[in-house]
């Protein structure tokens, strides 16, 4: 089959290296190179590079709903996506047969950052929806799902790894066959939505359960990093775990930097095992306590209002 796809992420490379081996893909569609790191140095998105190494056209419209007729004009069989990025407009999904790979149960989670939701959440599972794409966002009707269970030590880069490579079986499975997956209308009163993680949502709130930071914790990582507030001063924690220390101060304190650090929050301590300073590299915590003097004993965590 000929095949347009359109992704961006990592979370979509598996995907589209699958159907290159397997179908035609005349033109890949992928968002435009942004500058990454301190240093702002201009970086293809992964899909991009996966591309170029197979010799496919690139197309990067900054705005693709001003730019789409050069995929109408194409007549693939199948425009493919999965975590574009933008949506689409509705002269491109009604004149093109377009599927789209959604990281989560629908009606359950649609938006940009399903993955994260489910875990920050506590769902014990998740999964891919193949579904026909419509111009109002993630609605269209299912023509295939699959589940598979979060683990409690999944973090959003662990699960997106687990989904792309069920995305790419599903979606190679549905091509070979579109006629056994009849579309399945989304039951309406069941939707809930999970918007791009915004700043704001990076935030902890140490007033929350040592369960549900935890979780908040492993869904922003490795990317962007849950944030909390030293004086302050922006702390990145990237990876803790819950003790059996029932806290006994107010949530945010830290109440132990005797070889850890433990930070109390609405129920039990919870020990901080890898974090990041404001202008430093991420560390393990041994490494952080080795001479470090951003935390006091008793400080709290926490933006000062």
């Amino acid at each position: 089959m000929r095949i347009v796809f359109m992704g961006t992420p990592e979370f979509s490379v598996p995907i589209l290296k699958n159907l290159i081996e397997k179908h035609d893909v005349i033109l890949v569609v992928t968002q435009p190179d942004k500058p990454v790191g301190r240093k702002r140095i201009l970086t293809p998105p992964p899909v991009k590079e996966v591309a170029l190494k197979y010799e496919i056209e690139v197309f990067q419209p900054i705005k693709i709903r001003n730019e789409f007729q050069k995929i109408v004009d194409l007549k693939p069989d199948y425009l493919i996506t999965a975590a574009y990025g933008q949506i689409l407009p509705r002269g491109l999904i009604e004149n093109v047969n377009s599927v789209n790979i959604h990281a989560s149960l629908l009606p359950a989670y649609r938006g940009g950052a399903p993955i994260q939701k489910s875990i920050i959440n506590l769902d014990k599972e998740t999964g891919i929806s193949i579904m026909k794409m419509e111009y109002k966002m993630d609605s269209g009707p299912v023509y295939y799902q699959e589940a598979i269970p979060i683990k409690d030590i999944d973090t959003t880069t662990t699960l997106t790894k687990k989904l792309s490579i069920l995305g790419t079986e599903m979606i190679l499975k549905y091509l070979e066959n579109p006629k056994k997956y009849p579309p399945v209308e989304q039951d309406e009163s069941k939707v809930t939505f999970a918007y791009n993680i915004t700043f704001s949502d990076q935030i902890i709130d140490w007033s929350l359960s040592a369960t549900k930071i935890e979780a908040h914790i492993r869904a922003m990582q490795d990317e962007p990093g849950a944030i909390t507030y030293i004086n302050n001063h922006i702390l990145k924690i990237y990876e803790a775990r819950k003790s059996d220390i029932i806290s006994n101060r107010p949530p945010g304190t830290i109440t132990s930097l005797d070889k850890k650090i433990l930070v109390a929050t609405g129920d039990y301590d919870l020990e901080i095992l890898k974090l990041q300073p404001s202008g430093k590299k991420v560390m393990p915590t041994r490494d952080f306590l080795n001479g470090q003097n951003i935390l006091k004993l008793y400080d709290k965590l926490g933006k000062e209002v």
